[in-house]
Protein backbone atom coordinates (compact mmCIF):
# COMPACT_ATOMS: atom_id res chain seq x y z
CA UNK A 1 0.00 0.00 0.00
CA UNK A 2 1.22 3.46 -0.71
CA UNK A 3 1.60 5.97 2.34
CA UNK A 4 -0.58 8.97 1.92
CA UNK A 5 2.52 10.51 3.12
CA UNK A 6 4.67 9.24 0.56
CA UNK A 7 2.03 11.16 -1.95
CA UNK A 8 2.67 14.24 -0.16
CA UNK A 9 6.33 14.42 -0.44
CA UNK A 10 5.94 13.70 -3.84
CA UNK A 11 3.29 16.99 -4.66
CA UNK A 12 5.97 18.78 -3.22
CA UNK A 13 8.48 17.59 -5.97
CA UNK A 14 10.65 15.58 -4.38
CA UNK A 15 12.17 13.79 -6.87
CA UNK A 16 13.84 11.07 -4.45
CA UNK A 17 10.47 10.18 -3.11
CA UNK A 18 8.76 9.98 -6.56
CA UNK A 19 11.39 7.71 -7.72
CA UNK A 20 10.39 5.36 -4.51
CA UNK A 21 6.65 5.52 -5.69
CA UNK A 22 7.59 4.69 -9.13
CA UNK A 23 9.45 1.59 -7.59
CA UNK A 24 6.38 0.57 -5.33
CA UNK A 25 3.97 1.12 -8.70
CA UNK A 26 5.41 0.04 -11.48
CA UNK A 27 4.93 -3.68 -10.72
CA UNK A 28 1.42 -3.54 -10.48
CA UNK A 29 1.16 -1.36 -13.90
CA UNK A 30 3.87 -3.85 -15.62
CA UNK A 31 1.42 -6.65 -15.05
CA UNK A 32 -1.68 -5.28 -16.02
CA UNK A 33 -0.08 -3.63 -19.03
CA UNK A 34 1.45 -6.83 -19.97
CA UNK A 35 -1.28 -9.02 -19.68
CA UNK A 36 -3.61 -6.94 -21.81
CA UNK A 37 -1.59 -6.05 -24.63
CA UNK A 38 0.45 -9.33 -24.39
CA UNK A 39 3.83 -7.14 -25.44
CA UNK A 40 6.39 -6.63 -23.25
CA UNK A 41 7.83 -3.98 -24.92
CA UNK A 42 4.49 -2.22 -25.44
CA UNK A 43 3.93 -2.79 -21.20
CA UNK A 44 6.67 -1.11 -20.94
CA UNK A 45 5.66 2.14 -22.59
CA UNK A 46 2.54 2.12 -20.93
CA UNK A 47 4.16 1.79 -17.99
CA UNK A 48 6.48 4.41 -18.75
CA UNK A 49 3.80 6.67 -20.19
CA UNK A 50 1.51 6.22 -16.87
CA UNK A 51 4.57 7.39 -14.25
CA UNK A 52 4.85 10.24 -16.64
CA UNK A 53 0.94 11.07 -16.42
CA UNK A 54 1.41 10.21 -12.72
CA UNK A 55 3.74 12.90 -12.10
CA UNK A 56 1.67 15.82 -14.03
CA UNK A 57 -1.34 14.66 -12.06
CA UNK A 58 -0.62 13.43 -9.01
CA UNK A 59 -1.74 16.82 -7.26
CA UNK A 60 -5.60 15.28 -7.76
CA UNK A 61 -4.93 12.34 -5.71
CA UNK A 62 -6.94 13.39 -2.15
CA UNK A 63 -5.91 9.86 -0.36
CA UNK A 64 -3.59 7.14 -0.57
CA UNK A 65 -6.43 4.83 -0.86
CA UNK A 66 -7.78 5.84 -3.89
CA UNK A 67 -4.32 5.65 -5.78
CA UNK A 68 -4.39 2.26 -6.42
CA UNK A 69 -7.52 2.12 -8.22
CA UNK A 70 -6.50 5.83 -10.23
CA UNK A 71 -3.24 3.97 -11.37
CA UNK A 72 -5.33 1.15 -12.91
CA UNK A 73 -7.79 3.60 -14.86
CA UNK A 74 -4.72 5.36 -16.54
CA UNK A 75 -2.76 1.92 -17.16
CA UNK A 76 -6.10 0.53 -18.80
CA UNK A 77 -6.98 4.01 -20.57
CA UNK A 78 -3.36 3.56 -22.25
CA UNK A 79 -3.87 -0.10 -23.10
CA UNK A 80 -7.22 0.91 -24.86
CA UNK A 81 -5.26 3.46 -26.55
CA UNK A 82 -2.90 1.24 -27.64
CA UNK A 83 -5.20 -1.65 -28.72
CA UNK A 84 -6.84 1.07 -30.83
CA UNK A 85 -3.82 1.60 -32.74
CA UNK A 86 -3.26 -2.21 -32.92
CA UNK A 87 -6.71 -2.48 -34.42
CA UNK A 88 -5.38 -0.47 -37.10
CA UNK A 89 -2.69 -2.20 -37.87
CA UNK A 90 -2.90 -6.01 -36.77
CA UNK A 91 0.18 -7.56 -36.00
CA UNK A 92 -0.14 -11.27 -34.78
CA UNK A 93 -0.88 -14.48 -36.90
CA UNK A 94 -2.23 -17.52 -35.16
CA UNK A 95 -0.18 -20.78 -35.79
CA UNK A 96 -0.47 -24.60 -34.68
CA UNK A 97 2.79 -24.09 -33.22
CA UNK A 98 1.88 -21.54 -30.95
CA UNK A 99 -1.24 -23.17 -30.49
CA UNK A 100 0.64 -26.11 -29.36
CA UNK A 101 3.36 -24.22 -27.56
CA UNK A 102 0.04 -22.89 -25.12
CA UNK A 103 -1.22 -26.54 -24.96
CA UNK A 104 2.03 -28.08 -23.22
CA UNK A 105 2.82 -25.06 -21.50
CA UNK A 106 -0.62 -24.42 -19.43
CA UNK A 107 -1.90 -27.69 -19.71
CA UNK A 108 1.51 -30.28 -18.45
CA UNK A 109 2.14 -28.04 -15.79
CA UNK A 110 -0.24 -25.26 -14.77
CA UNK A 111 1.56 -24.01 -11.65
CA UNK A 112 5.65 -24.01 -13.59
CA UNK A 113 5.99 -20.05 -14.41
CA UNK A 114 6.36 -19.34 -17.84
CA UNK A 115 9.00 -16.77 -19.22
CA UNK A 116 7.45 -13.13 -20.75
CA UNK A 117 7.96 -14.32 -23.88
CA UNK A 118 5.41 -17.74 -23.66
CA UNK A 119 2.93 -15.77 -21.39
CA UNK A 120 2.63 -13.48 -24.21
CA UNK A 121 2.07 -16.01 -26.20
CA UNK A 122 -0.70 -17.84 -24.42
CA UNK A 123 -2.26 -14.31 -23.21
CA UNK A 124 -2.18 -13.16 -26.62
CA UNK A 125 -4.12 -16.54 -28.35
CA UNK A 126 -6.49 -17.25 -25.48
CA UNK A 127 -7.86 -13.35 -25.32
CA UNK A 128 -6.65 -12.25 -28.97
CA UNK A 129 -10.32 -12.61 -30.16
CA UNK A 130 -11.92 -10.69 -26.91
CA UNK A 131 -13.10 -6.84 -27.45
CA UNK A 132 -10.84 -4.80 -25.02
CA UNK A 133 -13.60 -4.76 -22.86
CA UNK A 134 -13.97 -8.24 -22.60
CA UNK A 135 -10.30 -8.77 -22.43
CA UNK A 136 -9.35 -5.99 -19.37
CA UNK A 137 -12.46 -7.53 -17.19
CA UNK A 138 -11.53 -10.69 -17.75
CA UNK A 139 -7.34 -9.86 -17.12
CA UNK A 140 -8.76 -7.40 -13.92
CA UNK A 141 -10.96 -10.35 -12.50
CA UNK A 142 -9.66 -13.44 -13.11
CA UNK A 143 -5.23 -12.74 -13.27
CA UNK A 144 -5.55 -9.58 -11.03
CA UNK A 145 -8.37 -11.08 -8.70
CA UNK A 146 -9.63 -7.49 -8.21
CA UNK A 147 -13.31 -7.44 -7.47
CA UNK A 148 -16.13 -6.27 -9.63
CA UNK A 149 -16.44 -2.94 -7.47
CA UNK A 150 -12.31 -2.21 -8.04
CA UNK A 151 -12.97 -3.14 -11.90
CA UNK A 152 -16.32 -0.74 -11.70
CA UNK A 153 -14.08 2.18 -10.65
CA UNK A 154 -11.51 1.78 -12.57
CA UNK A 155 -13.16 1.10 -15.74
CA UNK A 156 -16.27 2.95 -15.32
CA UNK A 157 -18.86 0.10 -16.43
CA UNK A 158 -21.73 -1.28 -14.46
CA UNK A 159 -21.53 -4.30 -12.49
CA UNK A 160 -23.76 -5.72 -14.53
CA UNK A 161 -21.95 -4.85 -17.67
CA UNK A 162 -18.75 -6.40 -16.28
CA UNK A 163 -20.57 -9.27 -15.45
CA UNK A 164 -21.74 -9.60 -19.02
CA UNK A 165 -18.03 -9.07 -20.72
CA UNK A 166 -16.41 -11.27 -18.29
CA UNK A 167 -18.89 -14.14 -18.96
CA UNK A 168 -18.75 -13.68 -22.59
CA UNK A 169 -14.77 -13.35 -21.88
CA UNK A 170 -14.85 -16.60 -20.42
CA UNK A 171 -17.09 -18.81 -22.59
CA UNK A 172 -15.05 -16.78 -25.56
CA UNK A 173 -11.60 -18.41 -24.08
CA UNK A 174 -13.22 -21.99 -23.09
CA UNK A 175 -14.13 -22.47 -26.62
CA UNK A 176 -10.98 -21.90 -27.58
CA UNK A 177 -8.89 -23.82 -25.70
CA UNK A 178 -11.71 -26.60 -26.42
CA UNK A 179 -11.09 -26.17 -30.04
CA UNK A 180 -7.72 -26.87 -29.50
CA UNK A 181 -7.49 -29.29 -27.15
Amino acid sequence: MIDIKLIEECRGGNFYNFRKLVELTSPMAFSVAFRILCDEDLAKDVVQETMITIWQKLKKIKSAEVYRTWIYRIVVNKCYDELRKRKRHPEFVTDEQTWSLISNSVFEEPSANLENKETEKVISQLTNRLTPKQKTVFVLSDLEQMTNDEISEITGMSKSGIKANLYYARKNISEMIEKYL
